[in-house]
Protein backbone atom coordinates (compact mmCIF):
# COMPACT_ATOMS: atom_id res chain seq x y z
CA UNK A 1 0.00 0.00 0.00
CA UNK A 2 2.80 2.65 -0.30
CA UNK A 3 2.07 5.81 -2.35
CA UNK A 4 3.61 6.47 -5.83
CA UNK A 5 5.47 9.95 -6.37
CA UNK A 6 2.49 10.95 -8.62
CA UNK A 7 -0.43 9.93 -6.52
CA UNK A 8 -2.15 13.42 -7.49
CA UNK A 9 -2.38 12.20 -11.16
CA UNK A 10 -4.04 9.19 -9.73
CA UNK A 11 -7.18 10.64 -8.60
CA UNK A 12 -9.68 12.64 -10.99
CA UNK A 13 -9.38 16.82 -9.09
CA UNK A 14 -10.50 18.74 -12.34
CA UNK A 15 -13.63 19.23 -10.57
CA UNK A 16 -13.09 20.16 -7.20
CA UNK A 17 -13.03 23.80 -6.23
CA UNK A 18 -12.84 25.60 -2.50
CA UNK A 19 -13.06 23.46 0.56
CA UNK A 20 -17.16 23.43 1.51
CA UNK A 21 -17.54 24.02 5.21
CA UNK A 22 -18.85 20.92 6.88
CA UNK A 23 -19.70 20.45 10.35
CA UNK A 24 -17.69 16.95 12.47
CA UNK A 25 -17.25 14.53 9.15
CA UNK A 26 -18.95 11.25 10.22
CA UNK A 27 -17.80 7.90 10.50
CA UNK A 28 -14.34 7.09 11.58
CA UNK A 29 -11.27 8.74 9.75
CA UNK A 30 -9.44 5.91 7.29
CA UNK A 31 -5.30 6.59 7.94
CA UNK A 32 -2.90 4.26 6.59
CA UNK A 33 -2.65 3.00 10.34
CA UNK A 34 -5.93 1.96 10.95
CA UNK A 35 -6.96 0.53 7.77
CA UNK A 36 -4.51 -2.26 8.52
CA UNK A 37 -4.98 -2.35 11.87
CA UNK A 38 -8.82 -1.83 13.02
CA UNK A 39 -10.86 -1.89 9.30
CA UNK A 40 -9.18 -4.76 7.88
CA UNK A 41 -9.69 -7.32 11.46
CA UNK A 42 -13.31 -5.35 11.48
CA UNK A 43 -14.39 -6.45 8.33
CA UNK A 44 -14.12 -10.22 9.22
CA UNK A 45 -16.72 -9.54 11.67
CA UNK A 46 -19.11 -6.94 9.74
CA UNK A 47 -19.10 -4.77 6.41
CA UNK A 48 -16.93 -1.93 6.36
CA UNK A 49 -17.84 0.39 3.57
CA UNK A 50 -15.21 2.72 2.97
CA UNK A 51 -16.18 6.20 1.25
CA UNK A 52 -13.72 8.38 -0.11
CA UNK A 53 -14.51 12.10 -0.37
CA UNK A 54 -13.00 15.87 -0.69
CA UNK A 55 -13.73 18.79 1.68
CA UNK A 56 -13.55 20.46 -2.03
CA UNK A 57 -16.29 18.10 -3.60
CA UNK A 58 -19.77 19.39 -2.35
CA UNK A 59 -21.30 16.28 -3.95
CA UNK A 60 -18.86 14.01 -2.08
CA UNK A 61 -19.52 15.88 1.65
CA UNK A 62 -23.25 15.44 0.55
CA UNK A 63 -23.54 11.81 -0.28
CA UNK A 64 -21.16 11.28 2.79
CA UNK A 65 -23.96 12.47 5.22
CA UNK A 66 -26.25 10.36 3.00
CA UNK A 67 -23.78 7.11 3.86
CA UNK A 68 -23.60 8.81 7.84
CA UNK A 69 -27.29 8.72 8.04
CA UNK A 70 -27.63 5.03 6.64
CA UNK A 71 -25.22 3.63 8.90
CA UNK A 72 -27.22 4.60 11.65
CA UNK A 73 -30.41 3.71 9.96
CA UNK A 74 -28.75 0.03 9.45
CA UNK A 75 -27.94 -0.22 13.24
CA UNK A 76 -24.21 -1.51 13.33
CA UNK A 77 -24.97 -4.14 10.91
CA UNK A 78 -22.18 -2.44 9.00
CA UNK A 79 -19.25 0.70 9.53
CA UNK A 80 -18.38 3.59 8.06
CA UNK A 81 -15.24 4.76 7.59
CA UNK A 82 -14.19 8.19 5.75
CA UNK A 83 -10.95 8.78 3.33
CA UNK A 84 -10.46 12.64 2.98
CA UNK A 85 -8.49 12.01 -0.18
CA UNK A 86 -6.49 15.42 0.23
CA UNK A 87 -5.40 14.23 3.54
CA UNK A 88 -5.04 10.87 2.92
CA UNK A 89 -3.51 10.63 -0.21
CA UNK A 90 -1.41 7.06 0.77
CA UNK A 91 -4.80 5.56 1.24
CA UNK A 92 -6.93 6.94 -1.45
CA UNK A 93 -4.46 5.53 -3.65
CA UNK A 94 -4.01 2.03 -2.01
CA UNK A 95 -8.10 1.72 -2.54
CA UNK A 96 -7.28 2.83 -6.28
CA UNK A 97 -9.60 6.12 -6.07
CA UNK A 98 -9.74 7.15 -9.52
CA UNK A 99 -12.71 10.35 -8.55
CA UNK A 100 -15.08 10.82 -6.17
CA UNK A 101 -17.35 10.08 -4.62
CA UNK A 102 -16.35 6.84 -4.37
CA UNK A 103 -17.42 3.60 -1.91
CA UNK A 104 -15.85 0.61 -1.88
CA UNK A 105 -16.51 -2.46 0.63
CA UNK A 106 -14.17 -4.61 2.64
CA UNK A 107 -15.51 -8.03 3.25
CA UNK A 108 -13.31 -10.46 4.88
CA UNK A 109 -10.16 -8.09 3.91
CA UNK A 110 -11.47 -8.58 0.41
CA UNK A 111 -11.85 -5.35 -1.60
CA UNK A 112 -15.31 -5.14 -3.50
CA UNK A 113 -15.94 -1.88 -5.48
CA UNK A 114 -19.25 -0.27 -5.14
CA UNK A 115 -20.19 3.03 -7.10
CA UNK A 116 -18.00 6.32 -7.84
CA UNK A 117 -20.72 8.46 -8.25
CA UNK A 118 -23.53 10.27 -5.88
CA UNK A 119 -26.49 8.27 -6.08
CA UNK A 120 -29.86 8.03 -4.77
CA UNK A 121 -30.09 6.98 -1.41
CA UNK A 122 -32.77 4.37 -2.34
CA UNK A 123 -30.10 3.05 -5.15
CA UNK A 124 -27.36 3.20 -2.70
CA UNK A 125 -29.77 0.70 -0.08
CA UNK A 126 -30.08 -1.49 -2.74
CA UNK A 127 -26.47 -1.42 -3.11
CA UNK A 128 -25.85 -2.01 1.08
CA UNK A 129 -28.61 -4.44 1.19
CA UNK A 130 -26.76 -6.67 -2.09
CA UNK A 131 -23.04 -6.27 0.34
CA UNK A 132 -24.91 -7.37 3.46
CA UNK A 133 -26.20 -10.52 1.47
CA UNK A 134 -22.30 -11.27 0.14
CA UNK A 135 -20.84 -10.67 3.09
CA UNK A 136 -23.42 -13.11 4.81
CA UNK A 137 -22.65 -15.75 2.05
CA UNK A 138 -19.15 -15.63 3.60
CA UNK A 139 -19.97 -15.80 7.06
CA UNK A 140 -19.36 -12.48 7.92
CA UNK A 141 -22.33 -10.70 9.87
CA UNK A 142 -25.78 -11.12 8.70
CA UNK A 143 -28.25 -10.89 5.79
CA UNK A 144 -30.91 -8.33 5.97
CA UNK A 145 -33.85 -8.99 7.16
CA UNK A 146 -36.77 -7.99 4.94
CA UNK A 147 -39.50 -6.15 6.33
CA UNK A 148 -42.54 -5.78 4.45
CA UNK A 149 -44.94 -2.97 5.26
CA UNK A 150 -48.75 -3.94 5.14
CA UNK A 151 -49.05 -1.11 1.93
CA UNK A 152 -46.29 -2.50 0.52
CA UNK A 153 -47.67 -6.41 0.12
CA UNK A 154 -50.86 -4.42 -0.77
CA UNK A 155 -48.52 -2.68 -4.14
CA UNK A 156 -46.75 -6.05 -4.60
CA UNK A 157 -50.19 -7.89 -4.95
CA UNK A 158 -52.30 -5.61 -6.49
CA UNK A 159 -49.14 -5.08 -8.74
CA UNK A 160 -49.17 -8.94 -9.85
CA UNK A 161 -52.49 -8.86 -10.60
CA UNK A 162 -51.64 -6.23 -12.93
CA UNK A 163 -53.93 -3.49 -10.84
CA UNK A 164 -51.28 -0.65 -11.24
CA UNK A 165 -53.74 2.47 -9.91
CA UNK A 166 -54.60 0.17 -6.37
CA UNK A 167 -50.76 -0.31 -6.41
CA UNK A 168 -49.99 3.21 -6.78
CA UNK A 169 -52.34 4.05 -4.07
CA UNK A 170 -50.90 1.46 -1.79
CA UNK A 171 -47.57 3.47 -1.89
CA UNK A 172 -48.42 7.01 -2.16
CA UNK A 173 -50.64 5.56 1.77
CA UNK A 174 -47.25 4.27 2.70
CA UNK A 175 -45.15 7.65 1.71
CA UNK A 176 -47.81 9.39 3.43
CA UNK A 177 -46.98 7.45 6.79
CA UNK A 178 -43.44 7.12 5.79
CA UNK A 179 -41.95 9.75 3.58
CA UNK A 180 -38.62 8.97 3.90
CA UNK A 181 -39.31 5.11 2.94
CA UNK A 182 -36.67 4.78 0.01
CA UNK A 183 -38.08 1.66 -1.10
CA UNK A 184 -41.44 2.47 -1.26
CA UNK A 185 -40.28 5.70 -3.31
CA UNK A 186 -38.47 3.43 -5.14
CA UNK A 187 -42.01 0.96 -5.77
CA UNK A 188 -43.72 4.33 -6.32
CA UNK A 189 -41.72 5.51 -9.11
CA UNK A 190 -41.90 1.79 -10.87
CA UNK A 191 -45.29 1.68 -10.28
CA UNK A 192 -46.10 4.95 -12.05
CA UNK A 193 -43.54 3.92 -15.10
CA UNK A 194 -46.06 0.64 -15.35
CA UNK A 195 -49.13 3.29 -15.58
CA UNK A 196 -47.36 5.18 -18.33
CA UNK A 197 -46.76 2.85 -20.18
CA UNK A 198 -49.72 0.53 -19.88
CA UNK A 199 -51.41 -0.59 -23.17
CA UNK A 200 -48.59 1.23 -25.27
CA UNK A 201 -47.16 -1.14 -28.33
CA UNK A 202 -43.52 -0.67 -28.55
CA UNK A 203 -42.85 -0.90 -32.20
CA UNK A 204 -46.16 1.93 -32.52
CA UNK A 205 -44.83 4.31 -30.44
CA UNK A 206 -41.10 4.01 -31.14
CA UNK A 207 -42.17 4.58 -34.84
CA UNK A 208 -44.33 7.37 -34.13
CA UNK A 209 -41.41 9.04 -31.93
CA UNK A 210 -39.23 8.45 -34.71
CA UNK A 211 -41.11 10.23 -37.61
CA UNK A 212 -42.17 13.33 -35.10
CA UNK A 213 -38.72 13.69 -33.53
CA UNK A 214 -39.42 17.70 -32.53
CA UNK A 215 -42.59 16.12 -30.24
CA UNK A 216 -41.04 15.61 -26.75
CA UNK A 217 -44.03 13.84 -25.18
CA UNK A 218 -43.29 10.92 -27.71
CA UNK A 219 -40.14 11.01 -26.96
CA UNK A 220 -40.57 10.74 -23.44
CA UNK A 221 -42.93 8.13 -23.98
CA UNK A 222 -40.49 5.96 -26.31
CA UNK A 223 -38.05 6.69 -23.67
CA UNK A 224 -40.79 4.82 -21.20
CA UNK A 225 -41.58 1.89 -23.16
CA UNK A 226 -37.62 1.06 -24.06
CA UNK A 227 -36.58 1.32 -20.58
CA UNK A 228 -39.99 -1.18 -19.80
CA UNK A 229 -39.05 -3.21 -22.24
CA UNK A 230 -35.11 -3.73 -20.81
CA UNK A 231 -33.59 -1.43 -23.66
CA UNK A 232 -31.71 0.87 -21.13
CA UNK A 233 -29.23 2.12 -23.49
CA UNK A 234 -32.19 3.17 -25.96
CA UNK A 235 -33.87 4.76 -23.91
CA UNK A 236 -30.54 7.12 -22.11
CA UNK A 237 -29.36 7.85 -25.84
CA UNK A 238 -32.98 9.31 -26.50
CA UNK A 239 -33.50 11.81 -24.06
CA UNK A 240 -29.59 12.32 -24.12
CA UNK A 241 -30.00 13.29 -27.68
CA UNK A 242 -33.06 15.54 -26.72
CA UNK A 243 -31.39 17.42 -24.00
CA UNK A 244 -27.98 17.87 -26.24
CA UNK A 245 -30.96 19.42 -29.34
CA UNK A 246 -32.90 21.07 -27.06
CA UNK A 247 -33.36 24.42 -24.82
CA UNK A 248 -35.33 25.78 -22.33
CA UNK A 249 -38.11 23.82 -21.21
CA UNK A 250 -37.46 21.39 -23.10
CA UNK A 251 -34.40 20.58 -22.24
CA UNK A 252 -35.11 20.42 -18.68
CA UNK A 253 -38.15 18.36 -18.63
CA UNK A 254 -35.88 15.68 -20.48
CA UNK A 255 -33.44 16.49 -18.12
CA UNK A 256 -35.42 15.67 -15.16
CA UNK A 257 -36.99 12.90 -16.95
CA UNK A 258 -33.81 11.34 -17.98
CA UNK A 259 -32.63 11.56 -13.58
CA UNK A 260 -35.84 9.63 -12.79
CA UNK A 261 -35.34 6.79 -15.23
CA UNK A 262 -31.98 6.61 -13.56
CA UNK A 263 -33.06 6.25 -10.20
CA UNK A 264 -34.89 2.89 -11.89
CA UNK A 265 -31.22 1.13 -13.02
CA UNK A 266 -28.69 -0.43 -10.87
CA UNK A 267 -26.57 1.90 -9.65
CA UNK A 268 -23.92 -0.82 -10.51
CA UNK A 269 -24.88 -0.95 -14.10
CA UNK A 270 -22.08 0.57 -16.56
CA UNK A 271 -24.69 1.38 -18.27
CA UNK A 272 -25.60 3.80 -15.91
CA UNK A 273 -22.25 5.45 -15.39
CA UNK A 274 -21.47 6.21 -18.73
CA UNK A 275 -25.24 7.87 -19.10
CA UNK A 276 -24.34 9.86 -15.90
CA UNK A 277 -21.12 10.72 -17.77
CA UNK A 278 -22.92 11.51 -20.90
CA UNK A 279 -25.39 14.02 -18.92
CA UNK A 280 -22.84 15.59 -17.28
CA UNK A 281 -20.84 16.72 -20.69
CA UNK A 282 -24.41 17.71 -22.32
CA UNK A 283 -25.26 19.96 -19.72
CA UNK A 284 -22.12 21.76 -19.07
Amino acid sequence: MSNPPNFAQAVDLSSLGKPKATAAVPGIEVTTQNLTTQFLPLSKTKPVILFCWSPRSAESVDMLSVMADLEKSYKGTWALGHVDIDAQPQVAQALQTQKIPYAIALINEQIVPLFEQAYPEAQVRLVLDKVLTLAAEQGVGDAPVEVIEPEEEEAVAALEAGDFATAEAAYKRLLARKPADTFAKLGLAQTQLLIRTDGLVLDAVIKEATDNPSDLSLQLKAADLEIVNGGVEAAFSRLLHVVKERSGDDRNKAKEHLLSLFALVDPADPRLAAARSALANALF
